[in-house]
């Protein structure tokens, strides 16, 4: 087809140069969208996998509800020489801080909050998780706690744990202003339950949430847990996964709102990015959450990206629709950078919180 428009062109006189140059485009565009187009084919060919591991009479319900997720064996993770990854002792769990080799942050960091359903502790997907964070963030530090979990360690110890590495931050110098909370699943609703702490007792709230998948609501009542049952390759088709356990729960009332914050008041709250796959279960723990955020006044960028599933960014830069919202936290760290130095428009800003 280019071949075709840059001889119809040359015909009515455009220049040799010109003409080669649209042909470059035009190939270039094409080649895009082949890419594209195959990315989301792997992304259908991994969505099919794990559909078919959970399918799978043997590993599959220990899949579902997180067995194997909690006793996974992993070999140490080795810290790529542009970082330096530091052990830290909070008062009842560790932590870790990931900053670049030379040059590290020492304006900005990003406190992770991992997910695992409150049953799974800290893997080495997280560390890669920080890792992409530094990147996307130019550099920013990533502070990781390896939170208590459940059924050794039910509510509250995991937003305990939570609280205390936010303070850590603070004594450490950093600001409150420049600091993001983001995390995924269990973890992003950690993040808004820590925001709702903060906010109940009268204390700074961080500059921005990333919320990935998060679970807001244990109740599991919103609608995608109906709709979305058979078409959910992780948790769909039975009562039994983790997005039904009760041992992080324990005797509480699963509607208190720091354990479903969905369920809180998020007046004053800062900006807000949620990303959630259209077929999970968890769809509607999104977009009750960006509703009522917005209802408050609060900045919010809803993304639902077509056909994913749990968490789909674990794909990081292998799977076209991860690597897409990996770029999109990258530009709501900027759009936050350029918020706080006011170096923006209104329309500028808008253009994000869609």
């Amino acid at each position: 087809m280019a071949e075709d428009i840059t001889n119809q062109e040359l015909s009515k006189g455009m220049s040799k140069e010109l003409a080669n140059e649209l042909t470059k485009e035009l190939t270039k565009e094409g080649k895009e969208e082949k890419e594209e187009k195959k990315s989301s084919m792997f992304a259908a060919f991994v969505r099919d996998m794990i559909a078919r591991m959970t399918a799978d009479r043997l590993i599959g319900p220990k899949l579902q509800n997180g067995e194997i997720r909690k006793n996974l064996v992993e070999p140490p993770w080795k810290c790529p020489a542009c970082f330096h990854l530091t052990q830290i002792d909070l008062l009842k769990c560790k932590a870790e801080l990931l900053s670049l080799a030379q040059n590290p942050s020492v304006h900005r960091v990003i406190l992770q909050l991992h997910g695992g359903g409150y049953i799974g502790a800290m893997r080495n997907k997280y560390r890669s998780f920080a890792g992409l964070y530094n990147e996307i963030g130019g550099g920013i530090n990533v502070f990781t706690p390896d939170y208590r979990v459940a059924p050794e360690n039910p509510y509250p110890a995991a937003l305990e744990d939570a609280l205390d590495a936010w303070q850590w931050l603070l004594q450490s110098g950093c600001q409150p202003g420049r600091i993001v909370i983001a995390g995924d699943s269990a973890g992003g609703g950690l993040a808004l339950a820590l925001c709702l702490y903060l906010k109940d007792h009268g204390m700074e709230l961080p500059e921005g949430l990333i919320l990935m998948s998060p679970w807001t609501d244990l109740t599991a009542s919103g609608e995608s847990y109906e709709t979305n049952y058979t078409l959910d390759p992780l948790f769909g088709n039975t009562k039994e996964s983790m997005i039904y356990n009760r041992d992080y729960v324990g005797e509480e009332d699963p509607a208190n709102p720091y354990i479903s914050p969905l369920f809180g008041d998020f007046d004053g709250f800062p900006p807000m990015l949620i990303q959630v796959g259209s077929i999970e279960m968890l769809l509607s723990d999104s977009t009750e959450l960006a509703k009522k955020a917005k209802e408050s006044g609060v900045k919010v960028r809803l993304s639902i990206y077509e056909g994913m599933f749990h968490v789909f960014q674990m794909g990081e830069l292998m799977i076209q629709e991860s690597k897409k919202a990996w770029e999109e936290a990258g530009k709501f760290l900027r759009v936050l950078d350029r918020r706080r130095e006011e170096t923006f428009s209104v329309q500028d800003e808008d253009k994000m919180y869609v």
